[in-house]
């Protein structure tokens, strides 16, 4: 446990990852500020010292992980004609749904407050889905120009595909149940044939 007064190092990204293992373990109701600073090691009122309270706080981790992913979409563009398009698409694919991306998504859904600050910062321009489509797009049209897809592939299609599947895996799957990440992967592959 950090002493009072001694500063925490990368206290946002410790109280995050608190935060997705106390959802993984006991979902969206197990989610208490208290929770998360326990589950962190830290001081009880770091969480509050750093957020304006709970709804906050799991907004602005909602946020942060959609903005992970989209740097993740992002990089495909540096891996063109690299391993698979298989395995690039699906590494991006499954990041949409680590992190405990389920359970955080469930988190946010079930805060109103949590869920409108997402909202707004997603139509102020934060990366989202919209962005990460965008990335997946641009990158399989890149691959097909390579004949790395097929040409009958449409890469906006596919892009769609995979982002609707795992927002619908995102708002659909609770903990407990079965690991989404083999249905995404079956996906990908159908979608480019690999």
């Amino acid at each position: 446990m950090s002493p009072r007064g001694v500063a925490t190092p990368d206290v946002r990204e410790r109280l995050f990852a608190a935060a997705e293992r106390v959802l993984e373990r006991g979902g969206p109701g197990a989610l208490t500020s208290r929770a998360v600073t326990t589950e962190a090691e830290c001081a009880k009122g770091l969480l509050h010292t750093h957020f304006a309270g709970l709804d906050e706080f799991v907004a602005e981790l909602c946020l942060d992980r959609f903005a992970r992913t989209a740097a993740r979409a992002e990089a495909l563009a540096g891996l063109v004609g690299e391993r698979t398009v298989a395995e690039n698409l699906g590494a991006v694919a499954l990041a949409l749904l680590d992190s405990g991306g389920p359970a955080v998504a469930a988190a946010a859904m079930t805060r109103p407050a949590a869920a409108l600050r997402v909202r707004e910062a997603l139509e102020a321009g934060a990366p989202g889905f919209a962005a990460i489509e965008g990335s997946i797009a641009r990158y399989l049209v890149t691959e097909r120009r390579r004949g790395r897809v097929a040409a009958t592939v449409d890469p906006e299609a596919a892009a769609l595909a995979v982002v609707g599947a795992a927002h619908h895996l995102l708002m659909t799957s609770q903990p407990g149940t079965a690991d989404p990440r083999a249905r995404m992967t079956r996906l990908v592959a159908a979608l480019v044939g690999g």
